[in-house]
């Protein structure tokens, strides 16, 4: 299944301050919901755990994510893959740019993933949903640790 999601949101903090953050694996560990482990790993990239629940099905993905296109402090590309067993996979990339604004910065972010196995059974409707809750649960988070 293929999911497609756009959101923004206006950040209290300078755009350095913001890229500084965003790339910090304490940061993300704390924001992220669910995640259990945060590490770098070689070159421009992180290794991470997290326990994610969409609908019935329950899940731990191990996952990768590799940072490419990187222009600092304005954008990014974020591509990633996780394996949750029985649960299925998802994979995909994000388009991440940072704009200074006179009251902080404003973040926008483009997602392109493919979903499979039980989570692709779910059906568009409930998966997009709990994309979107975590997306907003994950950059309140980020909003509060700036």
């Amino acid at each position: 299944m293929a999911m497609t999601m756009n959101g923004e949101i206006l950040l209290a903090a300078s755009r350095e301050v913001v890229w500084t953050k965003l790339n910090d694996p304490a940061v993300l560990k704390a924001c992220i919901p669910g995640c259990e482990e945060l590490e770098r790993s070689d070159g421009e990239g992180f290794r991470a755990i997290a326990k994610m629940k969409v609908g019935p099905v329950s899940a731990r993905f191990k996952g990768r994510v590799t940072l490419n296109d990187l222009d600092p402090p304005r954008s990014y590309t974020i591509v990633g893959e996780g394996e949750g067993g029985v649960a299925g996979f998802a994979k995909g990339g994000a388009k991440v740019s940072l704009l200074e604004r006179d009251d902080g910065t404003l973040l926008t972010y483009h997602v392109d993933a493919q979903i499979g196995g039980r989570l692709a059974q779910l059906g568009q409707r409930l998966v997009h949903r709990t994309a979107k809750k975590l997306a907003d649960e994950f950059f309140a988070n980020f909003a509060r640790a700036l």
